[in-house]
């Protein structure tokens, strides 16, 4: 029995293990596999790119006229951060997110729209509410710290 005049013991959490060692493969299904795999995320990104390529504000920020490269990158990207393949990081190396988008200007008009078309994006999805609200707090997020200026 507990003396209630004395401080509860603390309780330590219990260790959790997402993947089999430092880089091993997940040990839990990942949003990556709980949301349709590679075919989602192609999907995802594919509806995306559909509102960039028509923006006029962002498609100038990506070099090539084709969009489909900046098209595989972002899926890799979304893969890898979302527990799929590491094939992002083997051909690329770190993702450094904000250095590799410091040579644009990202100011707040072009996160919204950024946003916009990946809030579109995410709805055609029809992920479950814990599914969508989770991948959506990380992409709002994301934008959010790409912002560099704030000069229109």
């Amino acid at each position: 029995m507990t003396d209630p005049t004395q401080p509860a013991a603390a309780v330590q959490p219990a260790a959790v293990h997402l993947r089999d060692g430092e880089n091993g493969t997940p040990v839990t299904e990942t949003l990556y596999e709980q949301i349709g795999g590679h075919a989602t995320f192609q999907k995802l990104v594919h509806e995306f790119y559909i509102g960039v390529a028509d923006d006029p504000v962002l498609k100038p920020m990506y070099p090539e006229e084709d969009l489909g490269p900046a098209e595989e990158r972002l899926t890799l990207f979304l893969e890898q951060y979302w527990g799929g393949p590491g094939t992002y990081s083997a051909q690329r190396g770190h993702p450094r997110l904000r250095l590799r988008h410091q040579p644009f200007k990202v100011n707040p008009d072009a996160r919204d729209r950024w946003l916009a078309h990946m809030r579109h994006a995410v709805d055609t999805l029809a992920l479950s509410p814990l599914h969508d609200a989770t991948l959506w707090d990380y992409l709002e997020r994301a934008a959010f710290a790409m912002v560099n200026t704030f000069d229109d």
